[in-house]
């Protein structure tokens, strides 16, 4: 049997062969697990969502409004809760491009006078075991129950209240610029909201 001859469209004829083949494969793969995916972002919202808040009874998922923001590249999400058809917060999500690693999502929970009920990280992609532990309880709790009019969202270095992250100055920076962007759209749908 004789050996084929290595072509110019040879090799370009099964190079277009594989690139359909890869291209079609992926786009069935990602169609399959579109809906996985969805599910999974909203139990994560979900989960964030009675982390954040005060007790409620209504569905704020169904409720959710998106307003355009100078501030943030997408629309920001806000969540009302009700308990007995009273206001008994609203969750904000807010983000931060200048994270050490890039993006730092969060979703903020407030009571109706705008003091922090909690935070939940939703999104990041900053060092292990420095950036990572703005997750944890001790970093966290110095924002619950502090109103940022009077609390000062920056870190002490930069003469705020925040005690930043050992290590992770610039990822504490990133979260307290998000978590300002969720109470300054906080404040603004408040007082459309009365208007």
């Amino acid at each position: 049997m004789a050996k084929k001859e290595s072509t110019f469209l040879n090799m370009t004829l099964t190079l277009f062969v594989i690139t359909i083949v890869s291209g079609l494969s992926l786009g069935f793969i990602n169609e399959i697990t579109k809906g996985p995916k969805a599910e999974a972002k909203l139990a994560r919202k979900t989960s964030a969502l009675k982390n954040v808040l005060p007790e409620f009874n209504n569905n704020p998922v169904n409720e959710v409004s998106l307003i355009k923001s100078d501030l943030a590249k997408d629309s920001i999400e806000i969540y009302p809760a009700f308990l007995n058809e009273i206001q008994a917060g609203t969750a904000v999500v807010g983000s931060s491009e200048k994270g050490f690693s890039g993006l730092v999502k969060i979703m903020v929970g407030f009571h109706p006078d705008g003091t922090i009920n909690n935070i939940a990280v939703l999104e990041q992609k900053e060092t292990p075991g420095l950036g990572t532990k703005m997750k944890d309880e001790k970093f966290i709790r110095q924002f619950r129950d502090k109103d940022p009019a009077t609390f000062n969202l920056k870190v002490k270095k930069d003469q705020g209240d925040v005690d930043a992250l050992t290590g992770a100055t610039i990822t504490t920076r990133a979260f307290g610029e998000a978590t300002q962007l969720a109470y300054d759209v906080f404040m603004e749908n408040q007082k459309q909201s009365k208007n």
